[in-house]
């Protein structure tokens, strides 16, 4: 597989991630870590099928510290990130854990083989810049506290980390990101009881949300981002990534669920504008 297949594999989990909060809007009134629990269950079950389709003998010989990591990671920062928002459901608390492309780019340059590429952090500062637009534009009804943007901040950290190093686990097929899903689902069911009341979907439409979220944004989504931090480019990708908050806005104000705005076009000017200028650094960088 190309850098550039990989590159474009793992962009379609970005793509998938646009769909994650018009989905769980759709799912509401289910807590967080119910829907953690079931959506990972649906997720990791349609990756189990698939991995015994390509054999299991695909996932002998794993270490148990590669699923110790992919676990912690998968669990850790959907963990923080609920408890950020619950903490401080503001605008300010979302930004923070937006800086994780950022972050990406920045600690792929310390990976064997990689370098940090001045235009690529350009292009990331400038569309870290058309995310903000987005996310302080958003009238969250909360307010931001020190605890609440420092968990923010781990939860970005934590995605980053997660996210950059899978790089080093280039030799771990991507079949074992099953287990990280199934076994980030049985620790939600087991937190769930602990933190929070057990309320089911009403209706078609709440099953029907959990059963996309389950097979796209936190299903397929971690496998197609699992190949294109291992074999794509993960400065690239880094960059790329803040076209989720954007294409979540438009899915919103297709929906009907959120109105279009100016903010929005200046946004998405600014993120295709970082993009381009990192996407042309790779390209020179591969010249």
């Amino acid at each position: 597989m190309t850098q550039r297949n990989a590159t474009a594999i793992g962009f379609t989990a970005v793509l998938m991630w646009a769909l994650l909060a018009l989905f769980t809007i759709g799912s509401a009134p289910v807590p967080p870590f119910l829907l953690n629990a079931l959506t990972f269950g649906i997720g990791g079950t349609l990756g189990l099928i698939w991995t015994l389709r390509n054999g299991l003998d695909r996932l002998r010989g794993i270490s148990w510290r590669v699923y110790a990591f992919g676990i912690l990671g998968l669990f850790g920062y959907h963990a923080l990130y609920f408890t950020a928002f619950r903490i401080a459901p503001s605008a300010e608390t979302g930004l923070m854990a937006y800086l994780w492309p950022l972050f990406i780019v920045l600690f792929a340059s310390l990976l064997p083989g990689e370098r940090l590429r001045p235009l690529v952090l350009i292009g990331a500062l400038i569309a870290f810049a058309g995310a903000a637009l987005i996310v302080l534009g958003r009238d969250s009804g909360g307010a931001a506290t020190p605890l609440g943007l420092f968990l923010g901040f781990l939860c970005a950290l934590t995605w980053a980390g997660y996210s950059t190093l899978s790089r080093r686990l280039g030799d771990v097929p991507t079949e074992s990101v099953t287990v990280f899903c199934l076994g980030t689902a049985l620790l939600s069911a087991l937190v769930h009881p602990l933190v929070e009341q057990t309320v089911w979907p009403t209706g078609a439409i709440g099953w029907l949300s959990i059963l996309a979220l389950g097979i796209g944004p936190v299903g397929a989504a971690f496998f197609t981002w699992d190949i294109g931090m291992k074999k794509g480019d993960i400065q690239l990708l880094g960059v790329a990534s803040y076209a989720a908050p954007l294409l979540s806005t438009l899915a919103l104000v297709t929906a009907g669920i959120s109105p279009a705005s100016w903010t929005i076009l200046g946004a998405a000017i600014l993120i295709t504008g970082g993009a381009a200028l990192a996407a042309r650094a790779g390209t020179s960088a591969e010249g």
